[in-house]
């Protein structure tokens, strides 16, 4: 940069920095992945020990036939004392054959399961659970609840594996793994399946290790009696992300969560975008409440609770800032290289290649945590960040590399071609959402579901997110309608 005047000098090391802030999330990925070992040795095994508490099972039911009598039935062959476990289905005011499968289980098995109905409903998942902790918690037989979906399948040891950690009574909440279960996977369901395992295996372990959890899972989250009490003996209403809130104030009450990575629980998973895309949007939405109802706690350590941590923050904003990093990297990328474009070449090369070195350690990793995954969706796997930017790691890998993949396309091999393509390359994190959009918006079309999910493979699954994140900025921006949308299963969980 000798060349430079001092003022240029200055602004591209300004764009140098605006770049490193651009690439915090796969930083703090990085981060991730090299604390995880740690969590062989941080764990809460030592404190954990056989414990069978009374647990009081609620169930949030609507329309849930053809997924609530598997449900009920897998829950009663489960590897627990018989005579200490209670389901009790809140019927949200269903209008199909809830009811009646619920009323047919508990009569055949009379007092282990309980029907509670709900004659008006629709007010969302909160409301119909705190409808069944107002029952369960009014009997003083009840020590622990576990709260589930309608169609999840737990392992026959899943809930004595959760219930161990609760003989430690510094532990107010467990959850499991959410697997993906379905017994007829297509190419989403699959690229859910190693989301989960990145996201869960991987992150929520990590979660253990540095002593605060984001979520426990809304289909698998174990409470106990103390914990709950001390929430208020009820589910927080008024957000979409009630499962996050109700783990945020437990911890804000001084109790630990902790993720239980073998308590394995199977999870149908939407199969199309649009679906997928209204079940996340729900999420983040709910995400992007919660950070502005605890504005007050980020960063800000105390010695109560973890969630004030600078690690902790830094892991929920580049998640939830994800797209916002991603346009701002571009951008100070695009302005770096008509400054100086060497340096911008050495900048996207070195971001790049850290990108890949992290890719590939975190996907080796992360596959052989759940080997039936790694064994399925190994090709989503290696596409998980999408064709587009695999291509990206190989030019920065191998510089000349650009070259053969313009000739690859039809192109020549010129200055001003080069410069497009090296234009498209630094703003592929934003065109890689658009191509998301538009894949969401041909899914409907004859033959679009084809298209939709090329256009995911070249884009990445990460991509998709952020798609959906940015999204449920615009929503929260515009006030739109946040009514608690039911993601539709069918049973196609493999029990």
């Amino acid at each position: 940069m000798a060349d430079l005047e001092w003022w240029q000098t200055v602004i591209v090391v300004i764009l140098m920095l605006c770049i490193l802030l651009g690439t915090l999330p796969v930083i703090n990925t990085g981060i991730q992945f090299l604390s995880l070992p740690l969590h062989a040795f941080r764990n809460h095994y030592g404190q954990a020990a056989p414990y069978h508490p009374n647990v009081a099972v609620i169930i949030p039911a609507w329309n849930e036939g053809k997924v609530i009598g598997p449900a009920i039935e897998r829950l009663l062959q489960l590897e627990y004392p018989t005579d200490r476990l209670r389901i009790y289905v809140v019927d949200d005011a269903s209008t199909d054959d809830t009811p009646d499968i619920v009323l047919a289980k508990a009569a055949a098995y009379p007092g282990r399961v309980i029907h509670l109905r709900r004659e008006v409903g629709g007010q969302g998942k909160a409301h119909t659970l705190n409808h069944g902790l107002d029952t369960a918690l009014a009997d003083p037989w009840t020590e622990a609840v576990l709260i589930m979906d309608a169609d999840v399948i737990f392992a026959r040891n899943a809930l004595r594996k959760l219930t161990r950690h609760l003989a430690d009574e510094k532990v107010g909440a467990v959850t499991a793994y959410i697997a993906e279960g379905s017994r007829d996977r297509n190419y989403l369901t699959r690229f859910i399946a190693v989301e989960y395992v990145i996201g869960q295996l991987s992150s929520r372990r990590t979660q253990n290790v540095l002593g605060a959890i984001a979520c426990l899972a809304g289909g698998a989250q174990l409470h106990s009696r103390a914990n709950l009490e001390a929430i208020g003996g009820r589910i927080p209403t008024g957000t979409l992300a009630e499962d996050t809130m109700t783990t945020f104030e437990g911890q804000l009450k001084g109790r630990r969560a902790v993720f239980e990575p073998h308590a394995v629980v199977l999870a149908e998973e939407p199969r199309t975008i649009d679906s997928l895309w209204k079940q996340r949007l729900r999420w983040a939405r709910g995400n992007v409440q919660l950070t502005g109802i605890y504005r007050k706690l980020w960063f800000r350590p105390s010695r109560h609770h973890q969630l004030g941590s600078f690690s902790f923050g830094l892991a929920w904003f580049t998640i939830l800032l994800l797209p916002a990093f991603m346009l701002f990297a571009a951008v100070s990328l695009l302005a770096l290289l008509l400054f100086h474009s060497d340096v911008a070449e050495f900048v996207f090369r070195f971001m790049w290649i850290s990108a890949a070195c992290i890719y590939i350690f975190s996907i080796l990793f992360s596959v052989q945590l759940d080997g039936r995954i790694g064994w399925q969706s190994w090709r989503e796997a290696i596409m998980f960040p999408g064709l587009g930017a695999l291509l990206l790691m190989v030019v920065a890998l191998f510089p000349g590399a650009l070259d053969g993949i313009v000739r690859a396309l039809g192109g020549t091999v010129t200055d001003q071609t080069l410069l497009v393509w090296t234009i498209f390359f630094y703003l592929w994190g934003p065109i890689s959402m658009l191509g998301i959009w538009l894949a969401r918006a041909v899914e409907p079309l004859p033959g679009g579901r084809f298209f939709a999910g090329l256009l995911l493979y070249v884009c990445g699954y990460g991509s998709l997110l952020c798609a959906i994140t940015v999204d449920s900025y615009v929503k929260e921006w515009r006030r739109a309608d946040a009514a608690w949308i039911k993601t539709e299963k069918v049973g196609r969980v493999d029990s």
